[in-house]
């Protein structure tokens, strides 16, 4: 091997390792998954990844739903279970910014929004939010029979999705704040591509499963990528940009909103 290659390789190493420790970072930071204290972790730029840990998040609720499926659970208690581990995997952190969101919304004086939002109580409007929530993706998960492994990993995956969009499209509201770091690590809208095609992929073997398969895919490509979007471009109009907590909103909504018509696609 000649010696002008050691560098090239060293680059490229030095680039594996860095991409490497920035999907740990997003394990470490998006979920509650142990993380053994020696891995190198980098935080910079985590949300790129966010759509891959929500499709890992989905395949562990999926392997739990299979479980609890063998054990002859009926289908409503394994919905709840699996929605009550979903929210337990991430910490509440998407939940919680949810929440914290509805509360802002609720008020009428925009200026004040941003303060309300930043209350680490919990007001009606947030409660009520998390609730119907909650039951909308419990009664439209116990309401899907087939490829739930499956319906999980792509719910997860557009939620995550949505806000990679949100984080480049639209301005961060706060000059500091616990989202600031993800505006900063992301700056290109192509930062969103390859987790897309993912997605895409996703489908397709979801469509592939299914007995018409091109419907399947092309409803369910659609119905995600435009959900995505539909939650980020709502709350950006409600507030003129984003925070950290409305990034948790998109996540939860489009989660909620798509699991709910995959009652009808799948």
């Amino acid at each position: 091997m000649s010696f002008k290659l050691y560098p090239l390789i060293s680059i490229k190493l030095g680039v594996m390792v860095k991409q490497l420790s920035t999907f740990l970072g997003a394990i470490a930071f998006y979920t509650c998954l142990p993380v053994p204290q020696y891995w190198l972790l980098t935080f910079s730029g985590i949300a790129r990844w966010a759509p891959l840990v929500g499709l890992m998040i989905g395949s562990l609720l999926g392997l739990l739903d299979r479980g609890l499926s063998i054990l002859t659970m009926p289908m409503l208690a394994r919905s709840a279970i699996v929605v009550a581990v979903w929210v337990a995997l991430t910490g509440g952190l998407h939940l919680d910014g949810a929440m914290d969101t509805a509360d802002g919304l609720a008020v009428l004086d925009p200026k004040r929004r941003l303060q309300v939002m930043a209350d680490s109580r919990t007001g009606a409007f947030g409660a009520m939010a998390a609730v119907i929530i909650l039951l909308l993706k419990v009664a439209a998960f116990a309401d899907i029979t087939s490829h739930r492994w499956l319906v999980l990993m792509l719910v997860a995956g557009w939620g995550r999705w949505g806000q990679v969009v949100a984080i480049v499209r639209y301005p961060y509201l706060k000059p500091e704040g616990k989202g600031a770091f993800h505006k900063a690590g992301l700056r290109s809208p192509w930062e969103a591509a390859p987790t897309l095609v993912l997605l895409l992929a996703c489908s397709g073997l979801q469509g592939w499963l299914s007995p018409t398969p091109w419907f399947t895919v092309g409803l369910t490509s659609l119905s995600g990528v435009a959900i995505a979007l539909f939650t980020g471009a709502w709350f950006n109009q409600q507030l003129g940009g984003h925070t950290g907590d409305t990034y948790g909103a998109v996540v939860e909504w489009t989660e909620a909103l798509l699991l709910c018509l995959m009652t009808i696609i799948v």
